[in-house]
């Protein structure tokens, strides 16, 4: 089992920045890829970065490439994501989500833990 808590999330305005942490309990941290998603009002949930085990891989969809960066600490078991010129429509509960295998997965099913969220809130 992997208990993951998702932090930094709050209100920041158009063209400013956040950065989330999610924080894993699991011992063997490392050995598998993370992601992130969110999930606006009204809107399926969405995949916005994902990250393999060592951190040599990554992953982000085109509305935040360039804007969103990923990273992932194993030592301290913990994974960030970075948001940078942050839009209204970035606005969103923002979920950490972990895999049982070591290669980002593309999808919510290839996920098996997940944090609670964080809301993230864009003012324009």
């Amino acid at each position: 089992q992997v208990h993951l808590v998702e932090s930094g999330g709050g209100l920041a305005q158009a063209g400013g920045s956040l950065r989330l942490s999610c924080a894993a309990s699991r011992r063997t941290f490392g050995t598998e890829a993370m992601g992130w998603f969110r999930q606006a009002p009204g809107k399926k949930r969405e995949l916005v970065a994902a990250i393999n085990w060592n951190g040599d891989s990554t992953f982000y969809p085109d509305s935040v490439k360039g804007r969103f960066t990923i990273s992932r600490d194993n030592v301290k078991s913990t994974v960030y994501l970075q948001m940078n010129r942050l839009k209204p429509e970035d606005t969103a509960v923002y979920y950490c989500a972990a895999e049982n295998a070591p290669t980002i997965g593309w999808t919510e099913d290839e996920y098996d833990y997940w944090g609670q969220g964080t809301q993230v809130t864009v003012s324009s």
